[in-house]
C-alpha cells in the first residue's frame, strides 16, 4: 500500500491546489487513508469550464487541423503510456481491484483505447448529399462539428477506464473537456492530470477537477459547458439530466445494468459456468454488465448447482488484492459493503436459499463479503431486479427458451446479456430478442475500442464507446450551395 501525495488539480494546464473541503481517500483492502485531496472551489469550477471554452473557441487546439488533433491525442497516449505503472499501484490502492487483473483491466485497456481515439481524430466524417433539382439545382453536404465544452463524470469502479471513453470522444470530436472523477477514487485521475499537464495536448483542452455532490451540480449546471456524459447509477444520472436540463444541453449517460445470463438447454456448463461466476465476481462486482442474472434450464439445474458449488470452493479467492491468487478484493467502502450484504439478507428473508458462499472471510480488516449465489428467488425480488453492484448472483431456472427470454426483459435495465449455447447461430437469434444493449455469445471477446457501450431503459442514454460515442459530442451541419 502506497500513500499518495501532492495530487493537484489540472485547470487550464496548471496543477493548482484544490481550495475546497478536503476529502480522504480510504483503501478498501486495509481501511487506511493513503491520500488527502483538496476539492475544487466554486470559483475554480468556473476557472476550469472557463479554460475550457477558451481552449475550444481560440489557440491551438481551436485552430488545429484533424491531423494536428490526432497528433496531439496521441502524444497524451505516450503520456498515459509512462505512467501505466504508477496508475496500476493506484487502482489497486484505492479500487481494491486484485493485481491479478487491475494492469490489463484498469490501465491497459484504456490505453490501447486512447491510441484508438487518436486515429479517429483524423477522419473525416462528412457525409455528401449530391444533387439537388428542387427549386434549383445545388449541391449539399453535411459535416460534423464539435459541440463545444464537455463537462464529465465518472465513476469510481473503473476510473481511468471510463475518463479515457469520454475523454478520448470528446477530443477526437474536437472538444474540450472538465473531468470529474468520483470523490471515491480520484488518486489515478488526479495522476493523470500530471501526464496530460506534461504532454502535447494544450493547456485547456482537459481539465480536472474533484469534490462531492456539490461540485458535480456546479459542473453539470454550468451555463458554459454544451453536453453532460455521466456514468454511475440511476438515481444519480436522473439528478444529472436534470441539472443539465437548465441549461437545455444533452447528456450522455451510462448507468448500469442487471444483466442476463441465459445457458440454453445444449450450453457446455463445464466449460461457461466456472467463467460465468468469475465474470461477476470480477472488480468485487462492482461493474455495471455484470451477468448477475443466471437463467438455466431446469433439466440441467442440478449439474450447474455442482458446478457451481465447485466453482465457489477451487476459484473464487477472496483477499488481499496484492495477493496473485486473489480473485475477489473488497468492496468500496464500509457503506457499500453494508448495502451489498442488506440485498443478500433481505433476500433469505423473502425466502430465496444460498447456493454458494455468503457470509464475510476471515480477515482482520478490509470491506470484504464473500461472493454469493442465491437460488429459490422470484425475478421480481429487489435482489433480482436492482442493481447491487456487489458480487451477488441469483439463478433462475426456466422451462423452454421463450420463457428464458421473458425472464431476462423482464427488467428496467438492458445494458448487457449473455448467452451460452452449443450453437452460436441460435445465440445470434437469440440477440434479436434480447432488449440488451450488447450481447456476449459463449463469453464473446475483447473490450473492442470501436464498439458501441450503452444500453435500452434505465441503463442510460446515448452511447460511448466506437464511432457512435464519438458522434455525440458531435452536432451535423448542412451545407449547401447553387450549382451553375
Amino acid at each position: 500500500m502506497s500513500v499518495w501525495s501532492d495530487l493537484p488539480l489540472l485547470i487550464g494546464g496548471r496543477l493548482v491546489e484544490g481550495r475546497g473541503a478536503a476529502i480522504e481517500v480510504e483503501n478498501p483492502a486495509a481501511e487506511e487513508r493513503i491520500a488527502t485531496v483538496g476539492t475544487a472551489a466554486p470559483e475554480q469550477v468556473d476557472a476550469a469550464v472557463a479554460a475550457a471554452r477558451a481552449a475550444f473557441e481560440r489557440g491551438p487546439w481551436a485552430g488545429a487541423t484533424p491531423a494536428d488533433r490526432a497528433a496531439m491525442i496521441d502524444g497524451f497516449a505516450d503520456a498515459f503510456d509512462k505512467n501505466v505503472e504508477a496508475f496500476t499501484e493506484a487502482i489497486i490502492d484505492e479500487v481494491g481491484t486484485p493485481i491479478a487483473v487491475a494492469r490489463p483491466l484498469q490501465v491497459q485497456w484504456p490505453a490501447g483505447h486512447l491510441r484508438w481515439y487518436a486515429q479517429q481524430a483524423a477522419v473525416d466524417r462528412t457525409e455528401q448529399l449530391g444533387e439537388h433539382l428542387d427549386p434549383v439545382r445545388s449541391y449539399s453536404e453535411v459535416a460534423y462539428r464539435p459541440i463545444g465544452v464537455v463537462a464529465a463524470v465518472t465513476a469510481y469502479n473503473y476510473p481511468l477506464t471510463l475518463a479515457v471513453h469520454k475523454l478520448g470522444a470528446a477530443l477526437a470530436a474536437g472538444c474540450t473537456v472538465v473531468l470529474m472523477p468520483s470523490p471515491r477514487t480520484p488518486v489515478a485521475t488526479l495522476l493523470l492530470a500530471r501526464a496530460i499537464a506534461d504532454s502535447s495536448l494544450p493547456p485547456g483542452v482537459v481539465n480536472i477537477i474533484v469534490g462531492g455532490a456539490d461540485v458535480g451540480r456546479a459542473l453539470t449546471s454550468h451555463p458554459d459547458v454544451d453536453k453532460v456524459t455521466f456514468t454511475g447509477s440511476a438515481e444519480v444520472g436522473a439528478h444529472v439530466m436534470r441539472q443539465a436540463a437548465a441549461n437545455l444541453n444533452g447528456v450522455v449517460l451510462e448507468l448500469g445494468g442487471k444483466s442476463p445470463a441465459i445457458l440454453t438447454a445444449d450450453a457446455d456448463l463445464a466449460a461457461h459456468v466456472p467463467a460465468l461466476h468469475l465474470r461477476y465476481s470480477r472488480n468485487g462486482g462492482q461493474a455495471c454488465a455484470a451477468p448477475t442474472r443466471l437463467l438455466v434450464p431446469r433439466q440441467r439445474w442440478a449439474e450447474f448447482v455442482d458446478l457451481s458449488r465447485e466453482t465457489y470452493e477451487r476459484q473464487l479467492v477472496v483477499g488481499d488484492p496484492r495477493d496473485p491468487a486473489t480473485v475477489v478484493g473488497p468492496m468500496i467502502d464500509a457503506a457499500h459493503r453494508t448495502r451489498v450484504e442488506k440485498y443478500v439478507a433481505d433476500a433469505v428473508a423473502q425466502g430465496a436459499a444460498v447456493v454458494a458462499g455468503g457470509g464475510r472471510p476471515e480477515a482482520s480488516r478490509g470491506h470484504y463479503v464473500n461472493p454469493v449465489l442465491l437460488a429459490d428467488v422470484d425475478n421480481s425480488w429487489p435482489v433480482a431486479q436492482e442493481e447491487i453492484f456487489g458480487p451477488v448472483a441469483v439463478a433462475l431456472p426456466y422451462d423452454d427458451i421463450d420463457d428464458a427470454l421473458r425472464i431476462a426483459n423482464a427488467t428496467r435495465y438492458g445494458l448487457h446479456a449473455y448467452v451460452y449455447t452449443a450453437d452460436v447461430e441460435q445465440g445470434r437469434t437469440l440477440a434479436a430478442r434480447l432488449r440488451a444493449g450488447s450481447v456476449s455469445i459463449n463469453g464473446g471477446g475483447g473490450f473492442r475500442p470501436d464498439a458501441p457501450m450503452g444500453g435500452f431503459g434505465i441503463s442510460g442514454i446515448g452511447r460511448e464507446v466506437g464511432r457512435w460515442g464519438i458522434h455525440e459530442f458531435l452536432e451535423p451541419q448542412h451545407v449547401q450551395w447553387p450549382l451553375g
